[in-house]
C-alpha cells in the first residue's frame, strides 16, 4: 500500500444505535505488511460514522449519525493525528454521507431524516463556514411502509469528473442530479433532475467508472445494482441494467450497503449484511455492465461498509455488529478476495477513508 500511510476509521458510538464505538480511530499503516497500529482515539464525538478527505488529503471531514452538525479536522501529515477546527450546523438532521468539491471550496452532505441536501463552504485553513445553500428533495415516496415514509437522501458523490452531484434518494426511489455553482455555492437541478428507479428499491450509494461514462447505483431493499450511462456533458442517467446482488441460492433476508469500483476500472463490489458477503462483479469492456464472479464472506455481522486501498490491492470490510475490521487481498486478473488474516477489533465500524 504505497499511496496510503494512515487509515481513519468512523464508528457509531451511542446507544440508540446500539454503537459501541469510542470515536474516530486513527491508525499507522506499516508499508511492509499491511499492518495497522492505532496512535490516536479521538474522542467526545457522537456517531462521527461517515468520514470524507479534502481532495488534497490535508483535512478530514466527518458527518454524525443522527446529528445536526459536521465537523473538521487537520490532519498532521507528518503524524497523521487529527486536530479539531470546528463544527457547523447542517440545517437538518442524521447526515449520513458528505463530499468535498474537486476544488475544496465546498462540502456536501445529506440530511438523511429531514429531506435535504447541505453546502457549506471550506476556508482555507480547512474550517467550515455556515450554510451557503440547503435544498429539500420532493417526490413521491416508495411503497414500503417503514424505510420509505418520506425522502431518504443516503448517498452524495461528484463524479469522477467533478461535474455533477448524485445523490441516490432510498425513499423516493429516484437518483438526483446536481451542479454546484463554484462561486455561490448554489445546488443548481439537473435537466431532468432525476432517474426513477423500480418501486419498492431504494437507491442507497453509487459509485463511478474510472474512465467509462458509467456509474453503479446500489439499491437497499431490493438487493440489486442498477447500471447506468452518464452522459459526460449533460448529466443524465440512462438505466442500463438491474442485476442482483445475492447469489440465486440464497433464501433469506437482505438489505445491501456499500458500492465500490476497483481503480482499475475492472471489477465492482458491493455489500450484503444479511447474507454477510462482498459480491463481486467483472465489468464489460463496452458500455460497463456487470457479470456475477462470486461471493465471499465478510467473516462477521453486517459489513455496513467497505473501502479499496487507493492501490486497489486490499480491500477492508467494517462489520457494524461484529466489532471487527476485515482485510481481504484482491486478485487484481479476476477480483476475487482472499482473507490476509488481518482482523482489526473496533467498535461498531461504520467508515473508512486513506490518507
Amino acid at each position: 500500500m504505497s499511496a496510503a500511510a494512515f487509515a481513519y476509521f468512523g464508528c457509531y458510538t451511542t446507544r440508540e444505535r446500539n454503537g459501541r464505538g469510542e470515536g474516530i480511530s486513527v491508525r499507522r499503516i506499516d508499508p511492509s505488511s499491511g499492518a495497522m497500529t492505532q496512535i490516536q482515539l479521538v474522542r467526545d464525538l457522537v456517531n462521527p460514522s461517515f468520514l470524507t478527505l479534502d481532495r488534497a488529503r490535508r483535512f478530514l471531514y466527518s458527518a454524525h449519525g443522527d446529528g445536526e452538525h459536521a465537523t473538521a479536522f487537520a490532519i498532521d501529515r507528518q503524524t497523521g493525528r487529527l486536530e479539531v477546527l470546528n463544527q457547523q450546523a447542517t440545517g437538518g438532521r442524521n447526515g449520513v454521507s458528505l463530499a468535498v468539491d474537486p476544488a475544496s471550496r465546498f462540502l456536501v452532505l445529506v440530511n438523511y431524516s429531514s429531506e435535504t441536501i447541505a453546502v457549506l463552504p471550506i476556508n482555507a485553513n480547512g474550517s467550515l463556514e455556515p450554510l451557503c445553500d440547503l435544498v429539500k428533495l420532493a417526490g413521491e415516496h416508495g411503497p414500503h411502509r417503514t424505510q420509505q415514509t418520506s425522502s431518504h437522501p443516503h448517498d452524495i458523490r461528484f463524479d469522477r469528473r467533478g461535474r455533477f452531484i448524485v445523490v441516490p434518494d432510498k425513499g423516493l426511489d429516484r437518483t438526483f442530479v446536481f451542479r454546484l455553482d463554484s462561486v455561490s455555492g448554489k445546488l443548481l437541478a439537473n435537466d431532468p433532475p432525476s432517474v426513477a428507479a423500480r418501486r419498492g428499491a431504494a437507491p442507497r450509494h453509487v459509485d463511478f467508472h474510472p474512465s467509462k461514462p458509467a456509474c453503479y447505483v446500489l439499491n437497499e431493499l431490493d438487493s440489486t445494482i442498477t447500471t447506468y450511462h452518464l452522459d459526460p456533458e449533460r448529466g443524465t442517467l440512462e438505466p442500463l441494467q438491474v442485476i442482483p446482488t445475492l447469489p440465486p441460492s440464497f433464501t433469506g433476508n437482505n438489505t445491501t450497503a456499500e458500492i465500490a469500483v476497483a481503480p482499475s476500472g475492472r471489477f465492482v463490489y458491493a455489500s450484503n449484511r444479511g447474507h454477510a458477503s462482498i459480491a463481486i462483479f467483472t465489468v464489460d469492456d463496452g458500455a460497463g455492465v456487470l457479470a456475477p464472479v462470486g461471493w465471499e464472506s465478510t467473516q462477521g455481522k453486517t459489513p455496513r461498509f467497505f473501502a479499496l486501498d487507493p492501490d486497489g490491492a486490499t480491500l477492508y470490510v467494517a462489520n457494524q455488529d461484529s466489532d471487527t475490521i476485515v482485510c481481504f487481498r484482491v486478485d487484481p486478473f479476476r477480483g476475487l478476495l482472499t482473507p490476509t488474516g488481518q482482523v482489526i477489533q473496533t467498535g461498531s465500524p461504520s467508515s473508512i477513508v486513506f490518507a
